[in-house]
């Protein structure tokens, strides 16, 4: 263990170079930071476009946006922005960029580093010696670094444990309910607003990749049994292309009747306002993505279909759970709080692959053998239906 540091930052740079989920789950370790300095300014530097997910958080008094491949001019305007600017940079995700990001802007640093995922074979071993000798000079700069576990770690408890050093027991990290802070609600647009009629399901069926996907088949039945219990189904979706096709494909297997009463909001909606709209719904339904984890941080009961992606590092925080681990790595059905995670049948769920093929473009057995009974059973236990 580290030796414990009573550094007081005037000035820290939180550093979440990723997507938007990403920057989501650092939300709990700036809420403990503001317990640690309460009068210290945060400042958090990510992609963007990405940044929303901290809409209207009042622990943060600026947010950086930069290129995800910037070029000469962005990368030398950043370092003037940057330049020993911080007393401390919290570095929260184990990339290159992030940790160069972290070395221009603060004399100190705490940091993620990167891994491989345990293995017996050759090539995991080779991968694993590689990914430490990646480390090194990430592990020298720093005062204190946390290594990932994909399997065994939640990633809150990563986040978390970087401020381990600034902890005499470490254990009061973990003591309290710890909560994800979502962003700020904002109205919604009167073309969204005027259809609703209580109670309304959320469903989201897009993930980033289509490793993450259930079938389109699993979603008509789903929506349909969700329809006949007089439930109104909203269908979100990121503006990608691939995401609102999605909806229209869904939308397409359902019947006249049934299509009548799903709005599809595809491409609609802001990150604060899909949060407000989470926050009104009665149940979310979605894959493993980052408007799961949004839907859980509102509190809304949340159903989460797992795949390839092992619950034990990245399923939708409990707000409120005391400790460091929510999840069993491989169950079926398992709730905790306002959570439930269902996951397909399989010995190697969750493999944490790109799907069957490794590729991003791959389906999932264990999602495609996942039937929508299983999901209902879940709607079942998580809300009272008449």
């Amino acid at each position: 263990m580290t030796a414990f540091s009573d550094l007081k930052p005037k000035k820290v740079l939180f550093i979440a170079t990723r997507q938007i989920g990403d920057v989501l789950v650092t939300t709990p370790l700036i809420s403990k930071a503001r317990e640690l300095w309460p009068d210290a300014e945060f400042h958090f530097l990510g992609y963007r476009g990405k940044l929303d997910m901290l809409y209207g958080n009042p622990d943060i008094t600026e947010m950086i946006e930069t290129s995800d491949r910037p070029g000469i001019r962005e990368y030398l305007s950043l370092f003037n922005r940057l330049f020993q600017r911080y007393d401390l940079a919290i570095i929260t995700q184990p990339s290159d960029r992030a940790y160069l990001y972290g070395l221009i802007s603060a004399f100190r640093r705490v940091g993620v580093l990167g891994g491989h995922p345990q293995g017996k074979d050759v090539e995991d071993k080779s991968k694993r010696n590689k990914s430490e000798k990646q480390n090194a000079w990430k592990k020298f700069i720093c005062m204190h670094a946390v290594n990932v576990d994909y399997f065994k770690q939640h990633v809150i408890a990563e986040k978390l444990r970087l401020l381990e050093i600034f902890f005499r027991n470490p254990a009061d990290l973990f003591s309290k309910p710890i909560a994800v802070t979502p962003p700020e609600g904002e109205a919604l647009t009167p073309v969204i607003a005027n259809g609703l009629v209580q109670p309304y399901v959320v469903v989201h069926p897009g993930p980033l990749t289509a490793y993450k996907r259930w079938p389109l088949a699993h979603w008509q039945q789903l929506i349909t049994y969700l329809v006949k219990k007089d439930l109104q189904v909203v269908l979100s979706a990121s503006p990608a292309k691939q995401d609102v096709q999605l909806n229209r494909d869904i939308i397409s297997l359902l019947d006249d009747k049934t299509a009548a009463k799903v709005i599809n909001a595809a491409g609609k909606l802001s990150i604060p306002q899909a949060g407000t709209l989470l926050r009104g719904a009665a149940l979310y339904i979605g894959v493993d993505t980052s408007i799961t984890h949004l839907a859980a941080a509102c509190n809304t009961p949340t159903i989460a279909l797992f795949g390839a992606t092992p619950p034990t590092n990245f399923g939708p925080w409990p707000n409120g759970f005391i400790g460091e681990q929510p999840y069993e790595l491989r169950a079926r059905t398992q709730t905790v709080g306002n959570v439930t995670i269902l996951q397909g049948p399989g010995e190697c769920v969750p493999c944490r692959k790109a799907g069957c093929l490794d590729r991003a473009d791959s389906n999932s057995e264990c999602l495609d053998l996942l039937e929508p009974a299983q999901v209902i059973t879940a709607i079942e236990q998580a809300i009272t239906l008449t």
